[in-house]
């Protein structure tokens, strides 16, 4: 990779989704050169109304990527790989779980082997999750902690995890993976089901209905507004050396779901309600989590910018100007993004 991003060529898969989209903006800014794979139609296609005017400045595949032959071609022309597409949701992931081991494992898989034949010199950074920890036994939990997720999206990304390993081990990728936690910020997708408590809650506060609390609402969290996250996967695929690694991405504040919805209120009126957690949600709820980015912080620098109250002041004001609104373009496909 160059020095700068200028006419660096970089790959985001999934680059219309929320992450993808605030990623890409950060790139183009930069001058980075930026092709995106992305579907935007289906329950999970990505959203063209998320880059608004940028649109005209990246080169957009209309590829799912689990089409080995398309893909095949596109990853040996990038410098830089960014692989943010895969179904995300928890309870998804359970209802259908072959279904998130096709998007979030086997196709990450046939990635890894395409560069491996094409572009072994690319850098790849890979959005993983936090929920690959399952229930703290410890916190802040760092990257030494046991992993036991709770759900298929957990058990999917933990063995794309350990295939990043592999073949930076056996073949030298330059592979990089991220675990993302409570991501929250402009272009959120606030239009599909199962996207999980922020996005339920963002949502219903713009509307002025009311927001449920499920327990007692004082589950601890570590919320990351998506330009720190951001920020992060451009350190991570700058660096020169930690290949084959896994690293936390968190602000280590811990707030509670109650404290995350009194700051809500603040910009928003709306009415809380706490109710019993749903059975099918118990049973993969993992309780409280605050994590540990020292490891990633000490290699690249990195640290989390943006306060909560900042954060949730730009995200309400970016989707109260309408932005979420879709103008979808008719492409085929379903895949996540």
């Amino acid at each position: 990779m160059p020095d700068t991003w200028s006419e660096c060529r970089v790959l985001v898969t999934g680059g219309l989704g929320f992450i993808g989209s605030n990623l890409v903006l950060m790139l183009l800014k930069r001058g980075a050169r930026v092709t995106i794979v992305d579907r935007v139609s289906g329950e999970f296609g990505g959203d063209v109304a998320n880059l608004g005017a940028a649109i005209h400045d990246v080169d957009l595949r209309d590829v799912d990527i689990r089409d080995a032959t398309a893909m095949h071609a596109i990853l040996a022309e990038h410098d830089v790989i960014f692989s943010l597409a895969g179904q995300v949701s928890h309870p998804n992931s359970m209802a259908d779980p072959l279904y998130d081991l096709d998007l979030n494992c086997r196709a990450q898989l046939q990635m890894l082997e395409s560069c491996r034949h094409r572009n072994p010199s690319a850098k790849i950074v890979f959005a993983s999750t936090r929920q690959i920890y399952g229930r703290p036994i410890e916190m802040p939990v760092t990257e030494d902690h046991p992993l036991q997720p709770v759900d298929v999206n957990g058990v999917s990304k933990l063995a794309t995890e350990e295939l990043f390993r592999l073949y930076a081990e056996v073949y030298g990728l330059r592979t990089v993976c991220l675990r993302l936690t409570n991501t929250y910020g402009p272009r959120m997708d606030l239009r599909n089901p199962g996207r999980g408590f922020i996005n339920v809650c963002l949502k219903r506060a713009l509307a002025g209905d009311t927001v449920q609390l499920f327990g007692d609402g004082q589950q601890l969290r570590d919320f990351v507004y998506v330009d720190d996250v951001s920020e992060a996967m451009l350190s991570a695929a700058a660096m020169e050396s930690g290949f084959g690694q896994a690293f936390n991405v968190s602000c280590a504040q811990a707030v509670s779901l109650r404290e995350f919805v009194v700051e809500l209120q603040r910009l928003l009126p709306f009415d809380v309600e706490v109710v019993p957690f749903p059975a099918d949600r118990k049973v993969i709820d993992v309780g409280d989590y605050v994590g540990c980015s020292r490891k990633f912080q000490q290699l690249t620098g990195w640290k989390p910018k943006v306060s909560l109250a900042e954060g949730l002041a730009a995200t309400v004001e970016w989707h109260q100007a309408g932005h979420e609104a879709s103008s979808v373009l008719a492409f085929g496909g379903d895949a996540a993004s």
